[in-house]
């Protein structure tokens, strides 16, 4: 009991959780985009903002441009910006109707004679794009960039014309990877995960995990991440994790992983949150405006990560 004329001691405040620091991170340094959609996942928002906020990055060819995908800046379309547009939409119950179809359409513009998608296109040099993804006069047919449109579409049942080429692209691009790099492999999860032949799906996925472990391509002990190995062109300290592969628990690529190695990334994952509320981008930025346009988006994804593993986001 206080002293008799003593003030009484100020209650103690709980340590704000971990959805409330991202909270003020991402309204501090956000754009609209990543506004809305932190809104839409973990504040009751709807999902018309998300989709007005994404129609800003649309041009007039049915693509998306102007830096949506912020290590690739300037104004023209791209396929790494469908990409992402897609999987805002697929984010938000959107994926269909007349903008998936509109967007279809510009894809099959925009495919290499394969019926697939290239990183990039021929042309606009002047546009400038991060050096993972250079432009060239004649891009091929890339994985990263179609692995995971195709997979999108399948997954909201989407049926058109462009779908039957790339899909074959992508089971003859997913078949052969005896060696491969982190991204390439999660873009080859991003198709497989919806693949329509499910048998086949999980033969490749079966394989596949086999190389990841056998290469080195997830850090499965935290504590020593120089026992893996940084890939080829990736920036020092580049690592990926099971969580980077297994996105949801119904993930193929969660049966790579034993219980024990997932619980380990994910409280890695979940003490990499900054002071400031946001998660850090490990890869090296593009220009300067690219990393602080980047977290808000790392951020979203670790908390979903989370949540869709079963960790709380709002208990600190």
């Amino acid at each position: 009991m206080a002293a008799s004329g003593a003030s009484p001691l100020p209650p103690t405040l709980p340590a704000p959780s971990p959805l409330s620091r991202a909270e003020g991170f991402v309204w501090l340094t956000a754009r609209v985009l990543e506004q809305r959609r932190f809104a839409y996942h973990f504040l009751g928002g709807g999902a018309d903002p998300v989709e007005t906020a994404l129609t800003a990055y649309r041009n007039e060819d049915e693509g998306y441009g102007h830096a949506l995908e912020p290590d690739l800046r300037g104004p023209v379309s791209r396929p790494l910006h469908a990409a992402h547009a897609l999987r805002v939409l697929d984010s938000i119950g959107r994926c269909g109707g007349q903008r998936v179809e509109r967007l279809c359409r510009y894809l099959t513009a925009v495919s290499t004679p394969e019926g697939a998608l290239p990183a990039v296109l021929p042309g606009r040099r002047d546009c400038p794009a991060a050096p993972f993804v250079p432009i060239v006069a004649t891009p091929p047919s890339d994985l990263l960039a179609t692995g995971p449109v195709v997979g999108l579409l399948h997954r909201n049942e989407v049926w058109h014309a462009w779908l039957f080429r790339a899909t074959d692209f992508c089971w003859r691009a997913v078949e052969s990877l005896d060696t491969s790099h982190p991204y390439e492999v999660e873009a080859a999860v991003a198709f497989l995960d919806s693949a329509p032949d499910r048998s086949r799906a999980q033969a490749v996925a079966d394989r596949l995990g086999r190389t990841v472990r056998a290469q080195r391509l997830a850090v499965l002990d935290p504590d020593r991440p120089e026992a893996f190995p940084v890939a080829p062109g990736y920036a020092p300290g580049e690592h990926r994790f099971p969580y980077d592969f297994a996105r949801t628990p119904d993930s193929l690529a969660r049966a790579w992983f034993t219980d024990e190695e997932m619980a380990r990334a994910l409280d890695f994952l979940a003490a990499e949150q900054r002071e400031d509320g946001g998660w850090p981008v490990r890869r090296h930025p593009s220009a300067p405006g690219t990393d602080l346009e980047c977290r808000p988006m790392a951020t979203i994804e670790a908390l979903l990560a989370l949540r869709a593993h079963g960790r709380s986001v709002t208990v600190a």
